[in-house]
């Protein structure tokens, strides 16, 4: 009888809400859209917080939208379209409905659209925001820096992240909860329901959170319309979102995550000759590694976090790039999760905090939280990275000897950040890092901030004074004058007298304006990082330098119905030098970047610089008392005017078809004279008379890409991204290099949770292949299991040992695994 009643209320309920749906679908009525000298007016109930309701009962999570308590929900409606359009009417209504109980926040998007024409596929996790969307803001501090962006397409496929004023989204966050679309005649809905323990918020009685809604309409240009409007004349977004209330009878529970997880794999490698033998390939036995993370909340704000063994490597790999003729560091993102948790407390404007420093931990620890404007993080590692090396390198005597006092040793990291909002939109922080690894201290403090000066303009700043003790390369050293230093340096820094173990004291700093409004806007950029300023726990590209930066917008109004839609001209200028006044690089650059109708787009740039070396930047300078010495081939100083030519464009061809292609050409780049061996040695005039000192000179570079992805069907996938890039050097008429880098990936979901996924990865400078299948199985975060091969291989390439060439294919290595996670939640009143 129940299920008959249930019946029974449903298509009672349904009746009503098709009458709703033809009215709303057939009558939109846009009056509530108002301006002032091009200002929206917003109307009275918007300007005030919404009084979200508390649910008696809860809903079904089915994507249907028949359950009677949804005509107890808060509505949302009388969206504006604010891109392309500039808060005019949306192309299509959408309602979003919201209530809440004690232990979930539930919304219902119900989104009007003709059948045939909505853009959806059964994508993975975080794979949504390239069709049909709709997405909500949630700052559940209501501290206007910092929210929530949880996103749904038609068939209720999760995307999320944490929007950070002047950064904009961090996608590897991953909140736990529930969702359910279905496309429907009318449209299509989607129904969620969020737990708050998935949450960080502050709630309780008068508390306010800040919050948006929108709804993404990927064939119209990538319309967005949202419920509060966006005044593009204004800088930041939260502070323009409105305000929901009424959580007063949420019940905040101590929560407890315990995250096991086990990889077990079987491994083979290619290994080193001995003496007299040829390179041998070694399959390993079965290896297991087992972790565990677990997660507390002391309080709805704060929150405690640590981890043992934390390790995905195999499941996702990192992208190939370019490292021909690269001077500086690269860096990469971080994949692990218990370092992508929180991490939006530890980031400021120089990057002082870099987790991939940490490379293999096995132990750390975490606690993070919000009250009252005051925003803190404390990270503890233990890092076993730096101290693992090959069995090849451990057994090897001449290498041995320079490992056997690092052989073992953990590096150990300490990270504090503290932060405190200021008046409505300003805030002031601190860092404060400590690395400790044998013959290696690091010290760094940092003082940072950001303040809106009006609507428009925002200054941030940053100063960080390191402190270290470790080995520093002095290109002006001279052994000759300073013998007992020599010796010192010698017998501490591996045998290089030109490496002084001493104490190095550094600075960097940075500050910036910016200017943003909808037909104009500026940047304005000044930052530097002196000679032995060291952040061990975080990254820095390049020290020594001095950097002053600027560049100037100017954009027409958006027209979302004309041709052409929106046109953007952009002028910049930046000039490098070091802490001695010599200039390092300048270039003046002009762009215009062009909006078209089916989201289309052109970009053009011209550049004209200047780039000057130093020979002490590479290595040593020639002195007086070892004037043979100096690193460089002839004159210790190269310069070279430079230009650039680049265009790039974007189209995506209806439901089923997107690419992109760009080229652009180097006038005068520099060989730096690294040769990128065995396939491509040096060849430069000094290489070529045999010497071991570096050329560098000028050439002219190649670049060009092609991406595209392809989803003939709803559940399948096909993207690719291609790099071309090379350099041929004038003094020599000799390549330099090219380089072709090929990712393919291909990914078949056959439910929301089942997938499976191949990879191929190709470098042609070492005539690499990289290969993986993977099979995966992810009901919710946290819980998962996956099986995949890995496989690396050479065809036609160089022994990685030897350096010989070898015919055919030739395996490096291979890895079959199995990873299990399963997440265990438990609340305390």
């Amino acid at each position: 009888m129940r299920f008959y009643m249930k019946i029974m209320r449903g298509l009672v309920f349904a009746l009503l809400f098709s009458a709703g749906v033809l009215s709303s679908a057939q009558d939109p009525d846009f009056s509530y859209i108002k301006k002032v000298n091009g200002k929206v007016i917003i109307p009275p109930a918007k300007s005030k917080p919404v009084v979200i309701p508390k649910f008696k009962f809860a809903p079904v999570i089915d994507g249907i939208l028949d359950d009677p308590v949804w005509k107890e929900a808060a509505i949302f409606r009388d969206f504006y379209q604010t891109s392309p359009g500039d808060n005019i009417a949306p192309s299509k209504p959408t309602v979003v409905y919201m209530g809440y109980d004690e232990k979930n926040l539930y919304i219902a998007f119900q989104c009007f659209d003709e059948r045939e024409k909505i853009r959806a596929t059964l994508a993975k996790r975080d794979d949504v925001f390239g069709e049909d969307n709709v997405r909500v803001w949630l700052d559940t501090y209501n501290d206007e820096r910092r929210a929530y962006v949880l996103g749904f397409n038609p068939f209720g496929i999760q995307q999320d992240g944490i929007y950070t004023e002047g950064k904009g989204v961090d996608y590897s966050v991953d909140v736990l909860m529930e969702s359910k679309g279905l496309i429907h005649d009318w449209g299509w809905a989607v129904e969620v329901k969020i737990p708050f323990s998935s949450l960080r918020y502050e709630a309780g009685k008068g508390k306010l959170w800040g919050f948006n809604v929108a709804r993404n309409i990927d064939r119209l240009n990538d319309e967005f319309d949202e419920w509060m409007p966006i005044d593009r004349n204004i800088s930041g977004r939260l502070i323009q979102h409105g305000k929901i209330t009424g959580f007063d009878g949420i019940k905040s529970p101590k929560n407890l995550e315990i995250l096991p997880s086990l990889t077990l794999r079987e491994s083979g490698r290619r290994i080193r000759a001995s003496a007299g033998s040829e390179n041998t390939f070694k399959n390993e036995p079965i290896d297991y590694t087992a972790g565990i993370s677990l997660k507390y909340s002391l309080a709805s704000n704060i929150t405690f976090d640590m981890t043992i063994n934390p390790d995905f490597a195999e499941i996702e790999a990192d992208a190939p790039v370019v490292l021909a003729n690269q001077r500086f560091p690269i860096s990469f993102p971080e994949k692990r999760s218990f370092f992508l948790e929180g991490t939006e407390i530890f980031q400021t404007p120089i990057q002082v905090f870099y987790s991939r420093a940490i490379i293999f931990p096995d132990l750390a620890v975490k606690l993070t939280g919000k009250k009252s404007g005051k925003s803190f993080g404390v990270l503890l590692a233990s890092d076993k990275g730096p101290g693992t090396f090959s069995k090849e390198e451990i057994n090897d005597p001449n290498m041995r000897k320079k490992i056997e006092e690092f052989l073992g040793k953990r590096a150990i990291f300490s990270v504090v950040r503290l932060k405190k909002d200021v008046s409505r939109e300003n805030s002031t922080g601190f860092f404060g890092s400590y690395r400790s690894f044998p013959e290696q201290k690091n010290l760094l403090l940092s003082l940072d901030g950001r303040y809106k000066i009006n609507t428009k303009e925002i200054v941030q700043f940053q100063v960080a004074g390191s402190y270290s003790r470790r080995c520093f390369f002095d290109p002006e050293f001279e052994p000759a004058i300073n013998p007992t230093q020599a010796i010192k340096n010698k017998e501490i820094c591996g045998g290089n007298v030109f490496q002084e173990y001493r104490n190095g004291i550094g600075i960097a700093y940075l500050i910036s304006l910016d200017h943003t409004a909808e037909t104009k806007g500026f940047f304005i950029e000044a930052s530097g990082r002196s000679r032995d300023y060291r952040a061990d726990a975080g990254f820095t590209r390049r020290t020594n330098t001095n950097s002053l930066f600027g560049i100037f917008r100017l954009s027409t109004k958006s027209k979302p119905r004309a041709k052409l839609i929106r046109a953007s001209w952009f002028n910049s200028a930046n000039i490098n030098y070091d802490w001695r006044g010599r200039i390092q690089e300048y270039s003046f650059a002009s762009s215009l970047e062009l909006n078209f109708q089916k989201n289309t787009s052109f970009r053009f740039e011209g550049r004209l610089g200047f780039e000057k070396l130093y020979e002490e930047e590479f290595g040593l300078k020639r002195m007086p008392s070892r004037p043979d010495t100096g690193l460089f081939f002839g004159d210790n100083e190269r310069s070279t005017p430079q230009a650039s030519l680049s265009a790039r464009f974007t189209r995506q061809f209806g439901k089923t078809f997107s690419s992109s292609v760009s080229s652009s050409i180097v006038f005068n780049e520099f060989d730096f004279d690294f040769g990128v061996p065995p396939r491509f040695p040096r060849v430069s005039p000094a290489s070529m008379l045999g010497s071991n000192k570096i050329d560098p000179g000028t050439g002219n570079s190649y670049n060009f890409s092609y991406g595209f992805e392809w989803k003939p069907i709803s559940g399948f996938r096909l993207s690719s991204d291609y790099q071309f890039n090379s350099l041929f050097r004038k003094d020599t008429d000799k390549k330099v290099f090219d380089s072709q880098l090929l990712t393919v990936n291909s990914t078949y979901q056959f439910t929301k949770f089942v997938f499976l996924k191949g990879r191929l990865d190709y470098d042609s400078v070492s005539s690499n292949f990289k290969t993986q299948f993977l099979f995966g199985w992810t009901p919710s975060p946290g819980k998962s299991f996956y099986a995949g091969y890995n496989d690396n291989f050479n065809y036609n390439g160089f022994n990685p040992y030897s350096g010989v060439y070898e015919r055919g294919f030739e395996r490096n290595s291979r890895t079959f695994f199995i990873r299990m996670t399963y997440l265990i939640k438990e609340s305390f009143d």
